[in-house]
């Protein structure tokens, strides 16, 4: 297949992005397809529709020459497209594009309906699931309608006034975190009052819109769901903290189990948990759901990632290793299932 690998972008996961983007791209290659990495803002070195795929760069090379446009991201902001120059057309010329973007403007929905409009295969959610598993407001609100356990919590807007935890509903200890954002950014666990109010100037930073929801005192864990199933559940257990930004991306500061210890019981109830959050979203293809086990058992599904890290250590690629698959047919596997849900 010619593969279009969707990378880079805007967004405060940008980094990530490009490294889930270089890693797809070298096992698809190693697997015998012809695929490039594009950044979503800035193209790829041969913008040619025609030869793209004649590529003479290695995965690295590519992800070093996106590098170069960091410095111009903000540039983007200011410009009347958003896509690259003659991007669209090289979408078009590919079989498919495998959608390794994280955060906003590339796993919000926005350019998934775009490529809807245009006829362009992609991998992941189409573009109604997307928007509602990026955005954690909506994302609770369906939970609550459709009776998937969530933490409670409350909406803050930038401007309204601010209550203290004792009259807002919440309480200390909560969780202060942006509406729309990922990897953990602008997350802050909050314990006394004044730990409130800078946890919301530093949320504010990000966002415009910030979740504060209820501290679930437990174990954290991720189960990706694909093509409508479960698959085994990780446990994630931070060394120091929290699973922020750092714990989530540096080597060693956090300890992940898969298949997670837990009974026959306590799996099946979190992984039905994790599949009726995928389908309360509309959700289609595959996804990864974070799931908090409080001490006394009870289990809450905080959010979706429509869009999960890809490289061979990331989370959802532990999962498929349980399974037996590596990171190569795992790319294939998700690559499969979203065409198949189009046709």
């Amino acid at each position: 297949m010619n593969i279009i690998v969707l990378a880079g972008g805007t967004s405060t996961e940008r980094d990530i992005s490009i490294v889930s983007g270089t890693e797809v791209t070298r096992a698809l290659r190693n697997r015998g397809h012809r695929a490039v990495m594009a950044d979503v803002c800035f193209g790829t070195c041969n913008m040619d529709p025609a030869a793209v795929f004649d590529y003479t760069d290695t995965p690295e090379e590519e992800a070093a020459w996106i590098h170069t446009f960091d410095s111009k991201v903000e540039e983007v902001r200011t410009r009347r497209s958003f896509f690259a120059e003659g991007l669209l057309e090289l979408c078009q010329a590919a079989d498919t594009v495998f959608m390794a973007l994280h955060g906003s403007n590339g796993e919000d929905g926005k350019i998934q309906a775009c490529f809807e409009l245009m006829g362009i295969p992609f991998t992941g959610s189409r573009y109604l699931g997307s928007a509602l598993g990026m955005d954690k407001e909506l994302t609770k609100q369906i939970f609550r309608e459709n009776g998937v356990s969530t933490p409670a919590g409350i909406v803050l807007h930038r401007g309204d006034p601010v209550l203290p935890p004792s009259e807002n509903g919440v309480g200390v200890p909560c969780v202060v975190k942006p509406s729309c954002g990922g990897s953990s950014v602008g997350v802050s666990i909050v314990r006394t009052e004044e730990e409130y109010h800078t946890a919301l100037e530093e949320g504010f930073r990000y966002e415009n819109v910030l979740i504060v929801e209820q501290y679930i005192d437990g174990r954290e864990f991720s189960d990706g769901v694909v093509d409508g199933t479960a698959y085994p559940i990780i446990e994630i257990a931070p060394i120091q903290g929290f699973y922020d930004y750092t714990n989530k991306y540096k080597a060693g500061s956090t300890v992940e189990t898969c298949p997670a210890s837990l009974t026959r019981e306590q799996t099946e109830r979190m992984q039905k948990l994790a599949v009726d959050a995928y389908h309360a979203l509309r959700l289609d293809s595959y996804a990864r759901m974070d799931i908090m086990m409080a001490k006394d058992g009870g289990m809450y599904c905080l959010e979706a990632n429509t869009l999960p890290g890809m490289t061979p250590t990331s989370l959802l690629p532990q999962e498929a290793a349980a399974l037996g698959m590596d990171f190569g047919e795992l790319c294939e596997k998700l690559i499969q299932v979203s065409v198949r849900g189009r046709n």
